[in-house]
C-alpha cells in the first residue's frame, strides 16, 4: 500500500504505539504523511487482556483497512447480561447496535500491521521525553525531531502533555480491576450462556465484581473488581477462596486467573485536560481523556479521535494548520467528555449494577460515527 501513496511532504512524529498512536499513524500515512512512531518498550506489545468495541471504533477499523484483520479472531457475543448476588436483573442486545468483543493483543496486531502496511515507521525502545508545540521531539538519547505534527498517544503518564504543560486535573476513583486472559473453559462451566458478556456484581456481603468477556472461541477475558482499600480484593495474585466463595459458578476460570503471570492491579483514573492541542502537538488518548470503564469506551474514543485528528490535520492548509487543530478538538471533544463524565459517574456510584444501563444516552458515543463527512456540519 505504501508504495501506491501519493506523499504528501508532511512529516509526523508519535509518542506511543498503543490503539490511539497507531490508529493516527495508519491514517496519517495513508493520507500521504510519513510518520515516525515512537514506543519505549523494547518490543511492541498490547499490556491488557480483552476489549469491547462499539459501531464509534468499529467504524475507524473499517475506515482504515483493519476491519477484515480485527473481525478474523474476534466475536459479536447475543447478549450482554447483568447479575446480582447471581440473579439475571438484565440481558440486553442493543437492537442491531455494531459491537464485537475481542483481545488486546489481536486488535494491536491488526492496527500495527495496518500502520505497516501503510508505510508506518515504528522506532522500539525509543522515548519521547519532551515535546514543543512549535513542532518538536526530543527523545531520551537526546535526538531532536521536527515535525509538521507531534501526537501524544503516550498514556495517562503523558510526557508529551506534561513538557508542553496541557493544563489537567486527575482524580482516582474508589475502585479498580484486575484483568486476565483465561482459557474458556466451556466444558468445565458447564451448561449455561457462557456466550454472554456477563457483568457479575456482589453489593453484599462486601462489592465484588467479575466482568465476564468472552473474546473467540478460545480465550476469555475477565475483570476481577474491588475497592482500592480491600487489601484482599484488591492482591495479586488473587486470592482465590475469597473470588470462588463469591463466584462458585465461575470457578474454572477463576483457578486459571490464580496462577497467571504477574497479574497488576489498575485503580479507576480520569484525566481531564484543558485543550487537546497546542500549537502543532496534539494528544489522543489516555495523555488527553483517561475514563474509568463503566461505559467501555476508554479505546473507543482513543481511536475515534486519534482519526479525527488524522483527517483533520491532512484536510488543513498550513497557514491554518494550529487552528485547524483547535477546531478538530472543539468538534470532538463534547461527546468525549460527555462519556467520561459519565462513566466517571456510574464508577462512583457503581450503577452498572442495575442493569438495563445501556439506554440512548448511555450509548450516544457508541452509535456515533466519526467516519460522517457530515460530522463538521451538524457538530
Amino acid at each position: 500500500m505504501s508504495s501506491t501513496i501519493d506523499r504528501n511532504g508532511r512529516h509526523a512524529e508519535i509518542s506511543g504505539a498503543g490503539f490511539a498512536g497507531l490508529t493516527a499513524a495508519a491514517a496519517l500515512a495513508q493520507r500521504g504523511w510519513t510518520v515516525r512512531v515512537h514506543e519505549k518498550g523494547k518490543e511492541l506489545r498490547e499490556q491488557g487482556a480483552g476489549i469491547v468495541l462499539w459501531h464509534n471504533s468499529l467504524q475507524v477499523l473499517k475506515a482504515i483497512g483493519a476491519w477484515d484483520r480485527a473481525l478474523a479472531d474476534s466475536m459479536t457475543p447475543p447478549f450482554y447480561e447483568t447479575r446480582v448476588q447471581g440473579r439475571t436483573v438484565s440481558q440486553e442486545d442493543f437492537s442491531g447496535l455494531s459491537w464485537r468483543t475481542m483481545t488486546r493483543p489481536h486488535l494491536h496486531k491488526a492496527l500495527l500491521e495496518t500502520a505497516l502496511e501503510a508505510g508506518v515507521e515504528i522506532r522500539t525502545d525509543s522515548e519521547v521525553v519532551s515535546a514543543d508545540p512549535r513542532g518538536e521531539v526530543t527523545l531520551a538519547s537526546g535526538e531532536t525531531l521536527k515535525a509538521d505534527l507531534v501526537v501524544g498517544a503516550d498514556g495517562v503518564k503523558s510526557a508529551v502533555r506534561e513538557s508542553i504543560g496541557f493544563e489537567q486535573e486527575r482524580w482516582k476513583s474508589r475502585d479498580g480491576i484486575t484483568r486476565f486472559l483465561v482459557p474458556r473453559c466451556k466444558d468445565e462451566l458447564g451448561p449455561g450462556e457462557w456466550d454472554n458478556v456477563i457483568d457479575f456484581w456482589n453489593l453484599e456481603p462486601r462489592y465484588l465484581r467479575v466482568l465476564y468477556v468472552p473474546c473467540n472461541e478460545r480465550e476469555l477475558y475477565i475483570a476481577l473488581g474491588a475497592p482500592r482499600d480491600d487489601e484482599q480484593g484488591s492482591r495479586t495474585p488473587i486470592d482465590l477462596d475469597l473470588w470462588t466463595s463469591a463466584f462458585p459458578e465461575l470457578t474454572p476460570v477463576l483457578k486459571e486467573a490464580a496462577v497467571a503471570d504477574d497479574p497488576k492491579y489498575y485503580g479507576y483514573e480520569t484525566t481531564v485536560v484543558s485543550e487537546w492541542s497546542r500549537g502543532r502537538a496534539a494528544l489522543v488518548g489516555d495523555s488527553a481523556h483517561a475514563m474509568c470503564p463503566a461505559l467501555a469506551q476508554g479505546a473507543g474514543t482513543a481511536m475515534t479521535n486519534a482519526y479525527t485528528l488524522a483527517v483533520a490535520a491532512s484536510e488543513a492548509a498550513d497557514a491554518d494548520f494550529e487552528d485547524a487543530l483547535t477546531r478538530w478538538w472543539h468538534t470532538e471533544r463534547p461527546i468525549t467528555d460527555r462519556v467520561q463524565k459519565r462513566s466517571a459517574d456510574y464508577a462512583a456510584t457503581r450503577g452498572m449494577s442495575k442493569g438495563n444501563q445501556f439506554d440512548e444516552v448511555n450509548l450516544e458515543t457508541a452509535q456515533y460515527d466519526p467516519t460522517d463527512i457530515n460530522r463538521h456540519a451538524t457538530a
